[in-house]
């Protein structure tokens, strides 16, 4: 008798999202067309406009999918840490780990958005990616007493993004590390300029 528990079968729509998360990320979204997409998912056509409606569709909830895990991904890794100075830190150690991947092609978002109509969907997903980092930057540089946290906030988003292309375009794996000595200086400055400003 085979013990072994069933696995279940993925519906069209998980399937059609797994294809999509591999090849748009490897390819980009406007190179990889549907009937690649179709093929690798092994659905039939009619699926993807029932389950999406439109290619754009597809790559917003592509773009969002990527967009849950990374957010998962990194409430994980700072949830191990006590302080918003070890926190932010560890930010950049997970961004080693992922730029270090030998499937690395660079943030998803900035490539999709560099390919996406300024004013629709697809780019309005990868903003709201966008905001979440750099909201939670702003709140862990308050938490850690930063003089000004929303200007030291957007100085960290710029180092994670400077550390992605780096890590993409010239292989520098060492790049996030660079990122993460930078950002431990603004803040070590900004927080020793808020504690003299309040002596």
């Amino acid at each position: 008798m085979n013990t072994k528990a069933a696995i279940p079968r993925q519906s069209a729509r998980e399937r059609l999202l797994a294809a999509a998360d591999e090849l748009f990320y490897e390819g980009g979204i406007n190179l990889v067309g549907i009937d690649r997409i179709i093929e690798h998912a092994g659905v039939a056509k009619a699926s993807l406009y029932d389950c999406f409606g439109s290619k754009e569709e597809l790559i917003r909830c592509y773009l969002e999918a990527r967009s849950v895990a990374r957010q998962r991904r990194i409430r994980e890794r700072i949830a191990n840490h006590d302080t918003p100075v070890a926190k932010i830190l560890s930010i950049f150690d997970l961004l080693g780990e992922i730029t270090s991947q030998p499937n690395f092609r660079g943030c998803a978002f900035l490539r999709a958005a560099a390919d996406a109509d300024a004013d629709g969907k697809v780019k309005q997903a990868c903003n709201e990616s966008r905001t979440f980092l750099r909201s939670l930057f702003i709140d862990l540089a308050r938490e850690a007493g930063a003089k000004d946290p929303e200007q030291l906030g957007c100085q960290f988003v710029l180092l994670y993004d400077g550390a992605m292309v780096a890590a993409q375009a010239d292989g520098n794996r060492d790049a996030a590390l660079a990122a993460q000595g930078l950002a431990r200086s603004l803040l070590d400055s900004s927080i020793a300029v808020a504690g003299d400003a309040h002596r």
